[in-house]
């Protein structure tokens, strides 16, 4: 983009509003030279008080894997709803909100996905137990990513 090109242009609105759509995404700013612009979509979800602290990457865990696949009629998956950085716990020294075993209800947060700075809270939106973790802490997801399967039996 060129100095005279006008970050504010209604093309541009437009296009960065259509990439919040197909992204998921609640919020997006640009700033370049003296022009600033930022959009906020519905009620964007900025977490701060649960916002992970900088933790290095080194420090990611990666839950274990099953021995054996789980699937059927009954298990549901839980999948990311937009890209972004999985977060397994609402910060570094917390225990993480669901584990296996762990029994959910639609509105159970089950982790947090930051995307651009927004840490947006991911509801189970199935009752069950987790049966599966498929995403460990700090991991880059992208949208539909399987993170947790539910066994809705119990």
């Amino acid at each position: 983009m060129g100095k005279s090109e006008d970050v504010f242009n209604v093309e541009r609105i437009r296009q960065l509003i259509d990439l919040m759509e197909e992204r998921g995404l609640n919020e997006v700013e640009l700033k370049q030279e003296d022009q600033h612009i930022r959009l906020v979509r519905g009620l964007a979800m900025a977490q701060a008080a649960v916002a992970p602290a900088a933790v290095p990457v080194a420090a990611a865990s990666v839950p274990e894997p099953t021995p054996q696949a789980i699937d059927g009629p009954h298990i549901k998956v839980i999948t990311a709803p937009m890209v972004g950085t999985f977060y397994d716990k609402p910060n570094p020294n917390a225990e993480p909100f669901v584990k296996i075993g762990s029994k959910v209800s639609a509105d159970t947060v089950v982790c947090i996905v930051e995307a651009m700075k927004v840490f947006n809270e991911i509801p189970a939106e199935v009752k069950g137990t987790v049966v599966e973790v498929l995403a460990g802490n700090e991991e880059a997801v992208d949208f539909g990513r399987p993170l947790f399967k539910v066994d809705t039996r119990s």
